[in-house]
């Protein structure tokens, strides 16, 4: 099953798919619905929508029901009943992640050089060494750098964020933050490059363009009906959110010429524009019959 494929319906969205096919499992896809539709609908979502949305994006009701288990297990999502129905809210945990995540995803600023950076450094007890691996997530997640053993490092306009992640999680108490300048020796293009994997980054940006680019070129050129929209946007919006974690909106002064990611990140702009209206428009029809 590709997840990126839409559904032929009526010959559209053959037409329309993208170039190529990424493997994004029904997990993910199931966590973006819940991002995008049941905040606004308390936090709920019924069985019979999710499994409708599902089928939308080409995913059987065995492959939902698997998955849902195992968001349960993992505390994603939770049980409930609303007005005699039976449905699935996101924990809470997982509500103030994807509610953290709205700013990176739809609304990411790029730092520049005055931002200057911000210095992580941690020390953990050996009676709580758990912690360790939660802040190397924690500090993964709002796409820090490893400038040295144990000195993690971002952009300076990270700041709040960072300290509202870390207070929230229960790990402040672990760290230190600095604010900081590079003022010497090495140059610091250099440096960021040692610090985040850039080719990687690159490589993700120009996979993500060269499986949209035409899907934005048609749209634009012939409208979209809503479950076309649909079709397209939950995949690309599931493939998209993970990059602005990866790539923590670096200064563009010190990467590549012609970096894929202003690309990248115009593309998705475009698309949600274009896509986000009509597939929830599909989105409610389902949730409200």
């Amino acid at each position: 099953m590709s997840s990126l494929e839409g559904r032929s319906r009526g010959g559209r969205a053959d037409e329309v798919r993208s170039d190529a096919t990424v493997e994004i499992q029904p997990r993910q896809l199931i966590v973006t619905l819940f991002g995008l539709y049941a905040r606004a609908e308390s936090n709920w979502l019924s069985v019979a929508s999710l499994v409708k949305l599902m089928a939308d994006l080409d995913v059987d009701g065995p492959a939902v029901r698997s998955s849902i288990s195992r968001l349960k297990r993992r505390d994603v999502l939770l049980s409930s009943r609303f007005e005699g129905a039976a449905g699935y809210s996101l924990s809470q945990r997982s509500l103030d992640v994807v509610n953290e995540g709205d700013t990176r995803i739809f609304d990411r600023r790029r730092a520049t050089v005055d931002d200057g950076w911000l210095l992580v450094v941690f020390s953990v007890p050996e009676s709580e060494r758990e912690k360790r691996h939660s802040l190397r997530s924690a500090l993964t997640t709002l796409g820090f750098g490893t400038a040295a053993p144990g000195v993690w490092v971002a952009p300076g306009n990270l700041e709040r964020e960072t300290r509202a992640m870390l207070d929230k999680r229960g790990l402040s108490s672990f760290v230190d933050i600095f604010a900081s300048q590079h003022v010497a020796f090495e140059d610091l293009r250099s440096k960021v490059r040692s610090w985040w994997n850039l080719d990687e980054l690159s490589e993700l940006y120009g996979d993500f363009v060269r499986r949209y680019r035409s899907v934005a070129t048609s749209f634009a050129s012939e409208g979209v009906s809503p479950a076309v929209a649909f079709e397209q946007y939950v995949p690309m919006l599931t493939e998209w959110r993970r990059l602005p974690y990866l790539d923590p909106g670096l200064p563009l002064t010190l990467l590549p010429q012609g970096w894929t990611g202003v690309t990248a990140e115009e593309l998705f702009a475009e698309l949600n524009r274009r896509l986000g209206g009509p597939a929830r428009e599909h989105a409610l029809s389902i949730i409200h019959p």
